[in-house]
C-alpha cells in the first residue's frame, strides 16, 4: 500500500509513469489513512490497541516489524525499501536513538515531503528504484519492505538487493500481503478481485507464500521465520469502508472532484478489502529473514 519502488525491467516504460504518476498525485491522500503518514495496514493485539483507533494500529505494524529486526544498542543503520513518507522510519528513530535510517521511494512528491517530515531526524529519502540502489554492499544492520515488494511482484531483484546492502547477519522483515495458492487455482471471486487489486494499486503481482520462502533461500536468506497475521491486520482492514466514504465526501463537498489517481486508490482499497475475505486465497504475513554471515 505504500511504495513506489518497481521493477525497471519488468515493466514498459508506460506503466513506471503511471506508478510514478499514481504516487505523487495520490500520497497526499493517505493523510486521511493516517495522520502520521503511514502508507499501510495496521497490528491489532487485544486490550493494547483499539480497534477503533487505525493510526494506534498502523503505529503497532511499525512496532512489530521494527522488534523483529533485533536492534542492537549500537549504532545501527537501517534501509527502508519502498518507505513512502517515512511513516515507518520515523517510528524507528524515535524508537532507537541509536539509529539511523534511509529510505529509498521512485516518487518525487514522497521525497520533498517525507524529507520535511524527517526535518532534525537522522534519517534520508531518497529517490531509488530499491532493486538498483546505489548503496554499497554490506552497509546496513537491518532492513524493511512494508507492502513495498509487492509492486515488483516480490521478485528475487528485490531480495537480491535487499541481501546485497545488508551486512553479514543483518535482518530483512517483510510485512505483505501474499497468495496460498497460484493464481490459475484462485476461484473466480479471488481471481477477480486480485487482478483489480493489481490494477488500481499498479501491483506487478502478489507471489505465493510458499514461493517468496523459496525465493528468500535461493538468494542466500537463512532463520527465515513466517508469521500468519491475517487475523492482527484485519480490523484495520475493516477500515477501509469507512475510509473511503469518508474521503469521498471530504473530497467531493471540498474540492468537488476526485483526482483520477485518488479513485484509483480508493478501489484498489475496496479491492484489498475483499481480497481478505477470501481467507484461503490471501493471507498478510511478516517475513523475517537474516543474511548469513560471511
Amino acid at each position: 500500500m505504500k511504495t513506489a519502488a518497481i521493477n525497471i525491467k519488468d515493466l514498459s516504460k508506460s506503466k513506471q509513469i503511471e506508478m510514478v504518476d499514481f504516487y505523487n498525485e495520490a500520497t497526499e491522500d493517505y493523510q486521511f489513512w493516517s495522520q502520521d503518514f503511514n502508507m499501510h495496514f495496521g497490528y491489532f493485539i487485544p486490550f493494547k490497541t483499539c480497534v477503533f483507533k487505525r493510526d494506534a494500529m498502523l503505529n503497532e505494524m511499525n512496532n512489530q516489524v521494527i522488534n523483529r529486526l533485533g536492534i542492537s544498542n549500537n549504532h545501527s543503520l537501517l534501509a527502508d525499501l519502498g518507505c513512502g513518507m517515512g511513516g515507518t522510519m520515523r517510528y524507528a528513530l524515535k524508537k532507537h536513538s541509536n539509529l539511523s535510517a534511509f529510505g529509498v521511494t521512485l516518487s518525487d512528491f514522497q521525497v520533498t515531503k517525507g524529507n520535511q517530515l524527517l526535518k532534525n531526524q537522522k534519517g534520508t529519502i531518497l529517490k531509488e528504484n530499491y532493486n538498483h540502489t546505489s548503496f554499497q554492499s554490506n552497509t546496513f544492520d537491518a532492513a524493511v519492505a512494508i507492502e513495498s515488494f509487492c509492486h515488483s511482484g516480490h521478485s528475487s531483484e528485490s531480495l537480491k538487493e535487499a541481501y546485497r546492502i545488508l551486512k553479514p547477519n543483518g535482518k530483512l522483515v517483510i510485512a505483505d500481503a501474499f497468495l496460498k495458492k497460484e493464481e490459475e487455482e484462485l476461484c473466480y471471486g479471488s481471481h477477480l478481485s486480485y487482478k483489480k487489486l493489481c490494477d488500481h494499486w499498479s501491483l506487478s503481482k502478489l507471489e505465493t507464500i510458499d514461493k517468496m520462502v523459496a525465493k528468500l533461500k535461493a538468494e542466500g536468506f537463512s532463520e527465515i521465520k513466517v508469521e500468519d497475521a491475517s487475523f492482527r491486520v484485519a480490523p484495520s482492514v475493516l477500515h477501509v469502508p469507512f475510509a473511503i466514504l469518508g474521503f469521498m465526501l471530504k473530497s467531493l463537498f471540498g474540492k468537488g472532484s476526485l483526482k483520477r489517481e485518488s479513485l484509483h486508490n480508493l478501489k484498489g482499497s475496496f479491492y484489498a478489502l475483499v481480497s481478505g475475505l477470501h481467507m484461503k486465497s490471501f493471507g498478510y504475513y511478516i517475513i523475517t529473514a537474516k543474511k548469513a554471515n560471511q
